[in-house]
């Protein structure tokens, strides 16, 4: 009877996924940077209810977040093109990958937006108010007060977002990205077995991913640990309270 497992093809499995460790990382790198940078802006453009935007913007999320990462894969893959053309733009050539990178970073804008304001949104509103009373700027507000809380505020959900986008790049393998999924059809067409190799796969995401959770668990304690601000105090609930500049 067949071996149903073989543990020397799942061994020699992990050179050949690690070859094309670099473009899943390189996926969710790019797609966090800009997408942060876009969410960010779409985050303020929902605090500050700037009108026509904050409605564009909430519907931009509300859209974005209730649909699978796939099919938004191969609406961006096959739309684009064709929004493109209809404006006298050929892009047909460009590389796979970028149609990729734009899915992820669209998709990934959406979910940082909605953690950008959640932090911001979690910092009291008395606070920020108090350090405007005693002469602060309103950058000053934002660098002293509200950005040291927001970020301790949006640590454990970007860290999860983080994961889970990692995770997601197991979807680009559908448009012919040869990354770490990508590589396990090769594998698989040269020995006829997959098993060993999406074995040695889900091997190399879960190291990933705890590797990812445990630095946020420390970026999170360590950030707590140094969020004192110049000319703040710690109140008995937690919170900062401005005593001076």
């Amino acid at each position: 009877m067949e071996n149903i497992f073989l543990f020397s093809l799942f061994i020699d499995s992990f050179p050949q996924l690690l070859s094309r460790l670099h473009i899943t990382l390189y996926i969710v790198v790019v797609a966090l940077l800009f997408g942060l940078l876009l969410g960010t802006g779409i985050a303020v453009a929902r605090l500050h209810k700037v009108p026509v935007l904050s409605q564009l913007a909430a519907a931009y999320v509300s859209f974005i977040r209730g649909i699978p990462i796939l099919v938004l894969l191969f609406i961006v893959y096959i739309g684009v093109p064709l929004a493109a053309g209809a404006f006298g733009a050929n892009i047909n050539r460009w590389d796979t990958l970028i149609f990729v990178m734009i899915t992820y970073i669209v998709n990934s804008a959406a979910f940082l937006s909605e953690i950008v304001r959640s932090a911001v949104a979690g910092v009291e509103k008395g606070q920020m108010e108090a350090a405007l009373s005693v002469g602060m700027t309103r950058w000053q507000d934002f660098s002293r007060i509200i950005a040291p809380q927001a970020i301790q505020i949006a640590i454990p959900a970007l860290g999860n977002t983080v994961v889970s986008l990692l995770k997601d790049t197991s979807l680009a393998y559908t448009l012919g990205i040869i990354d770490v999924i990508g590589i396990i059809q090769a594998i698989s067409s040269s020995t006829h077995r997959s098993l060993e190799a999406y074995t040695a796969a889900a091997c190399i995401f879960f190291v990933l991913s705890f590797i990812l959770e445990q630095f946020f668990k420390w970026l999170e304690k360590k950030i707590g640990i140094n969020n004192s601000i110049p000319g703040a105090k710690v109140a008995p609930n937690n919170k900062i309270a401005v005593v001076g500049r």
